[in-house]
């Protein structure tokens, strides 16, 4: 059976950490209870099972790393030390059938950055006072479960040990009934994977792509939402997906610009780094996302504005904002050494983007697909194709079968 690390910081929350830990051990889970914490000794009479010098020495510059930022009272600093030592230690165990944690905002940052690091499947439990809040930053593109401790963790008491059991047992269930060796692999049965990244605007055309890719290919469809790029891309780094269809890419316009549905500067990392097939596209480029109207930033206000629905507000992009954006998304896949086909509709990027439409702009989309042709290096794996037609035509969903399929020859052809 697999192990359960309990992790947190036994300077501060020993008592509640090794509760946790008999707790599993009383269920027959086998548990190791691991301290990061970067303050003090464990307290409470608590030992961990790895000491916080064990993980600290794992920080790709030594434990001084860290016991020097905790000597000269830099808190925020030798937490995140720690977390980059939390990961780097997990890393190197092969028995981790799933991690528990519980804290506060610090801890919880601390613990929840190693489990990002772990496959998704990999059971993931974190205990939190900051777990009813706004969880993206600790939660991010991975499968972690946040239960709120309702009281702090800060001594065992009637609610607490309640809270705290229950969490452990949850854990237990989801340890004992997961089959670890199933995590990122699959059966001969199983079909190939293709991520696919879709937005409103543009779930015709995903649509189709489904109905003509479903019979040969298990498509897995990711709402262009920031995490959702995020989320395709942890999967193609764990090898749970075999191809891209990256039909949607507005996650850039975001970034670029400033909307809510951002990616981060590793968008297109995973296609890098695993050489994976990819068919890309200009969906939703034409626009940059905003809750409801009154909470576009005030630099915004005399721009072109689309109202999607009470709470989410649409800004066209410029001829400016899409020559950032293609150069930007262009400079990414060149370094892409994996079969690369980028498709651009000439006739409209989304459902809102065509001839009488309210983000019909002609020349903020011919600079948008000149600057990406210009700056696409193209080579025999990497090709541009410029096609007549609107991105939610059935015709382009056909263009783009035709592009995937022959990005997976070039893929098996090795060449």
């Amino acid at each position: 059976m697999q192990t359960v690390y309990v992790v947190g910081t036994c300077d501060t929350k020993g008592a509640e950490l090794g509760f946790v830990r008999q707790c599993l051990r009383d269920l027959g889970m086998p548990a190791c209870l691991v301290d990061v914490g970067t303050t003090s000794a464990p307290r409470d009479g608590v030992q961990p099972d790895v000491s916080a010098d064990t993980v600290a020495a794992c920080h790709p510059d030594g434990g001084a790393a860290i016991g020097e930022r905790s000597e000269q009272g830099e808190r925020g600093a030798a937490i995140a030390a720690m977390e980059e030592a939390l990961a780097a230690f997990i890393a190197t165990r092969d028995d981790v059938g799933g991690m528990i944690g519980l804290g506060g905002s610090g801890n919880t940052a601390l613990v929840t950055h190693a489990m990002r690091a772990l496959p998704v499947g990999v059971p993931k439990l974190m205990v939190s006072t900051v777990a009813s809040g706004n969880v993206a930053p600790y939660v991010g593109a991975s499968d972690i479960a946040l239960m709120y401790s309702v009281v702090d963790i800060a001594g065992l008491n009637r609610i607490s040990r309640v809270v705290l059991s229950n969490a452990a047992h949850a854990m237990a269930g989801m340890v004992k009934d997961v089959d670890a060796s199933l995590i990122g692999a699959r059966t001969e049965a199983e079909k190939p994977t293709v991520g696919i990244t879709m937005f409103g605007v543009t779930t015709k055309c995903v649509d189709m792509l489904r109905q003509r890719l479903d019979a040969q290919y298990e498509c897995l469809v990711f709402h262009a939402t920031g995490t959702g790029g995020q989320s395709m891309e942890k999967l193609v780094d764990s090898k749970m997906i075999d191809a891209v269809i990256d039909l949607t890419t507005t996650e850039v316009a975001d970034f670029i610009a400033g909307g809510v549905f951002p990616c981060t500067e590793d968008r297109f990392g995973a296609i890098a780094r695993t050489k994976v097939p990819y068919v890309g596209s200009c969906g939703a480029l034409d626009m940059v996302n905003f809750g409801a109207r009154e909470t576009v930033p005030p630099k915004y206000a005399n721009r072109l504005l689309y109202c999607h629905n009470p709470q989410v507000t649409l800004m066209r992009t410029t001829a400016d904002e899409c020559r950032a954006i293609g150069a930007w998304i262009a400079g990414r896949l060149n370094r892409c050494d994996g079969p690369v086909r980028f498709l651009i509709p000439e006739r409209g990027v989304s459902a809102i983007d065509a001839e009488g439409l309210p983000f019909d702009d002609p020349e903020a989309d011919r600079v948008l697909f000149d600057t990406i042709e210009a700056t696409l290096v193209h080579t025999r794996n990497r090709r541009l194709l410029r096609v007549p037609l609107h991105i939610n035509d059935a015709a382009f969903a056909d263009a783009v079968v035709d592009a995937y399929r022959d990005a997976l020859g070039t893929h098996a052809n090795g060449r």
